[in-house]
């Protein structure tokens, strides 16, 4: 595949927020909130911005007795589990779960070819580094995932100021860009820098299936 012609480069605007900001949901257009069923950084879209700290106070562990229900999109031909009671935000294009720093987005797109390292590197990587705030490249990997096959980008950002005290954090987010005939996922999981939430994003990510 042209490294030119990732198509996920179509995210453009207020689908890419959704599907390349698990946290964010600002500007994505109408949505529906309900519960869930059962290094030195490089500047943000914002403007230049410095890496916010990892702290060791940032919350993020999710719990080993968390209980995953299934999520199932008819519009985006796919279903995975996510954590029960977490909040849900859903769009024309997806769908993002969140609790507390920990978030879920599934989004859905048409897609031409699937995508490979070269294409995410070439297109993907710099869409993100324009459209986040202190964007830095952890890794860049071809996977298997029971679902099928993906590339996995893992990248540091930093969150949205905290309303209140004004406060960022450090993220690191887990995506997954798979395809499937002609159609196109993306799955990104955002937790605060040094959340154990291993387990927990395998569970997630190894659930991901086509319909």
């Amino acid at each position: 595949m042209s490294q030119s012609k990732n198509p996920l480069i179509g995210l453009a605007g207020t689908a890419l927020a959704a599907a390349l900001l698990a946290w964010t949901l600002a500007g994505c257009g109408s949505s529906t909130t309900s519960r869930s069923g059962g290094g030195a950084a490089s500047p943000g879209a914002g403007g230049s911005q410095a890496a916010a700290p990892a702290g060791t106070a940032a919350p993020g562990d999710i719990p080993d007795s968390t209980i995953y229900v299934p999520y199932r999109s008819t519009a985006g031909h796919l279903q995975i589990k996510v954590p029960e009671g977490w909040s849900r935000t859903m769009t024309a294009t997806g769908a993002t779960f969140t609790s507390s720093l920990n978030s879920i987005n599934v989004a859905w797109i048409s897609m031409t070819a699937t995508p490979t390292v070269s294409s995410v590197r070439a297109t993907t990587v710099p869409a993100l580094k324009a459209s986040t705030r202190a964007f830095q490249l952890q890794s860049v990997r071809p996977v298997s995932l029971t679902g099928g096959p993906a590339v996995e980008l893992v990248y540091l950002v930093n969150s949205a100021a905290n309303p209140v005290t004004g406060r960022r954090y450090r993220l690191v987010v887990e995506r997954f860009e798979l395809y499937h005939h002609g159609r196109g996922a993306v799955l990104s999981l955002s937790s605060a820098v040094g959340a154990d939430n291993v387990d927990p994003w395998r569970i997630v990510s190894q659930s991901f299936r086509w319909r």
